[in-house]
């Protein structure tokens, strides 16, 4: 399995803000910006707390597993592999969706002086921060499940997730 690229992230990231300011600027001028929902970032943020708490389990999990405590239970590899995945996917979308709100966000910069536009624009401003605590809650994740490194079995020195 692949590790998240942080820059493959900030390249959706950008893409995406880019062509939302620009499709917001477009909606604008022919009709009436569809609003930030409110539920966004909250619902990004529940991703986020998921994701951190799948990845501090693992790793109290992994630790115990490793001191050999009699009470340790151990990680099964295919949730460990599940686990990534969902944090990966979990990290594309809020990057995906991060981007999409933070180039809102931008258009909507210039008319804070409209109490809803500026409400809108705090919800697009939240919903950045709440899609980098995913991205970085999957980043964690990621590393968390990382196996150590096999230089028998792995010629290229890179450590494979599980």
């Amino acid at each position: 399995m692949r590790e998240l690229r942080i820059r493959m992230l900030v390249g959706v990231f950008v893409v995406a803000g880019v062509l939302s300011w620009a499709g917001a600027r477009l909606w604008n001028s022919i009709g009436t910006l569809p609003s930030v929902p409110l539920a966004a970032p909250i619902v990004l943020a529940l991703i986020a707390v998921v994701l951190l708490a799948t990845a501090i389990s693992i790793r109290a999990r992994l630790r115990a597993q490793r001191e050999r405590r009699p009470e340790a239970k151990g990680v099964d590899p295919l949730m460990a592999a599940r686990a990534v995945v969902f944090g990966q996917a979990s990290a594309l979308v809020a990057a995906l969706v991060a981007g999409m709100y933070g180039g809102t966000g931008v258009f909507l910069l210039e008319s804070l002086d409209i109490p809803a536009r500026r409400d809108q624009a705090i919800y697009a401003g939240f919903s950045v921060l709440a899609g980098i605590g995913v991205i970085a809650a999957a980043i964690f994740l990621e590393r968390i499940c990382k196996l150590p490194e096999d230089d028998e079995h792995n010629g290229a020195g890179t450590a494979p997730t599980v």
